[in-house]
């Protein structure tokens, strides 16, 4: 059984005026040789060998497709299915574990992966990266337990599988996983010379920068003319017993300071509740960032990661345009995808 994906893709990209490229073509009759090798009949394959391959591992640069291609893919893909950020489905792993304390840690990922497997056979991680320690430890023996319950997963990233948590604490610890991810994955790399994202027109753009009395003005102005006839009020999230209030807050849409987000203890958990309760977000005075604020670089790159996600639309003033957005070194190469992301969250139409 196929999926016939590469004549659907063609249609696909025809119809919205999207331009093919060959090294997508490649891409897509991979990912219609994995559907084969996971998805066939069970009645055809009943004796046949189980795939190795449960997992397609797709890296590139930020803006190549990865995600569009991928997103082309699940949709056409008929099965119980999960499309999550990595971000938020270790979050609710981590609440499994809270909730019952009481069995090992052995027990408890083959409690939560059961429970998985009863509502997906297929999930999508999309953006993979791997920072938190905590995440990194567990990783290998959680990914195992999902294998060996033959449920399949879809990955793009911008880092292959060997340098995924490169330089990061212990990583000896999570060489385990990066094995077991080698074994089970077709990798493959999609390399496009340009990024769609900045190449689209940007008639709606709202990165304002740099920061001064004329930035100021044009945010100010904007954000009348969006929250015309809105309530202003405060809004306190309570996050597991934590208060977080946002000041500014207008019937959906949210306004802060960069501080209020990034140099404050926060992180993805706090950042998904902002934008389940927010359509629209607005961050002024984001810095350049450098080796010292590092910390506040990472809890950004996270922020915009979320805002992507749940498909949030942005308006932003920094100190620097988005070509010139200087970067800490260590973070380099994930905060490409952030500044191409910010491209499109501050041109899309809300």
């Amino acid at each position: 059984m196929s999926l016939n994906l590469e004549e659907k893709f063609k249609i696909h990209c025809n119809t919205q005026n999207l331009e093919l490229n060959p090294n997508q073509i490649i891409l897509v009759k991979k990912l219609d040789n994995f559907y084969k090798e996971n998805f066939k009949s069970t009645l055809l394959n009943f004796f046949s060998k189980q795939s190795s391959k449960k997992s397609f591992y797709l890296y590139g640069d930020v803006g190549v497709g990865k995600t569009m291609i991928l997103d082309f893919f699940f949709n056409l893909v008929n099965q119980k299915k999960q499309r999550v950020h990595f971000n938020e489905f270790m979050l609710n792993f981590h609440d499994f574990v809270h909730y019952h304390k009481d069995k090992n840690e052995e027990n408890i990922i083959a409690v939560f992966v059961k429970d998985l497997k009863s509502r997906v056979s297929l999930i999508f991680f999309d953006e993979f990266q791997v920072t938190n320690i905590v995440d990194a430890m567990i990783l290998g023996k959680l990914f195992q337990e999902i294998f060996n319950q033959n449920i399949k997963i879809i990955v793009t990233s911008n880092i292959k599988i060997s340098e995924l948590y490169k330089d990061g604490l212990q990583r000896d610890q999570f060489k385990p996983f990066i094995q077991i991810m080698q074994e089970k994955s077709t990798e493959h790399k999609l390399v496009i010379e340009d990024d769609y994202r900045k190449n689209k027109e940007n008639k709606k753009q709202r990165y304002f920068s740099p920061l001064n009395q004329e930035t100021n003005f044009k945010i100010n102005k904007f954000a009348r003319i969006i929250t015309k006839n809105k309530e202003l009020s405060s809004k306190v999230l309570n996050i597991k017993g934590r208060n977080f209030e946002i000041k500014n807050f207008y019937e959906g849409i949210s306004k802060f300071h960069f501080d209020d987000l990034c140099n404050q203890n926060l992180g993805a958990e706090d950042y998904l509740k902002i934008a389940e309760i927010s359509n629209f977000v607005i961050i002024e005075n984001i810095p350049e960032f450098n080796d010292i604020n590092s910390n506040q670089q990472h809890r950004f790159i996270t922020l915009i990661d979320v805002i992507y996600d749940k498909d949030r639309a942005l308006a932003v003033t920094a100190e620097q345009s988005l070509e010139k957005l200087s970067s800490s070194k260590s973070l380099e190469k994930p905060f490409k995808r952030t500044i191409s992301r910010l491209f499109e969250l501050t041109s899309k139409d809300f």
